[in-house]
């Protein structure tokens, strides 16, 4: 029986490399602690603007687990394709919420971070997994 060689991704340089785990890094941090956690421990405005939603607070800590377990993610390099594209799925949802359901919000937003979301999920894409 003969294995074959996974396929690599091409080589990047040093500094995109670190260029990459520095927005990795800095979408965690945003994820986790910046927009995940106020929603679990019930931030007034998180709560406030679940209820201006009509959903109820039950999905103000469903997006929360979301986020924060996202944010996790995009920190292990096996999951952070997932994790990218999982969060990017969530940022579609809080874009149609910010433009068609709220009457005020920064809809912008999940927009700038789905677009740096996607540029994690393409530049780990399957090629730059190892084994």
């Amino acid at each position: 029986m003969t294995a074959t060689a996974a396929p690599h991704a091409p080589a990047r340089s040093r500094g995109a490399e670190i260029g990459l785990w520095t927005l990795q890094v800095l979408l965690a941090l945003m994820f986790v602690v910046a927009s995940g956690a106020p929603k679990l421990f019930g931030e007034a405005y998180a709560v406030q603007l679940f209820t201006d939603l009509g959903a109820g607070q039950w999905l103000r800590y469903v997006v929360g687990v979301l986020e924060i377990a996202g944010g996790i993610g995009l920190l292990v390099p096996r999951l952070t394709r997932l994790a990218a594209v999982c969060l990017i799925a969530l940022m579609v949802g809080a874009t149609v919420a910010q433009l068609f359901f709220l009457s005020e919000g920064f809809w912008y937003t999940p927009v700038i971070l789905g677009v740096l979301l996607a540029v994690v999920a393409w530049s780990r894409g399957p090629a730059s997994v190892r084994a």
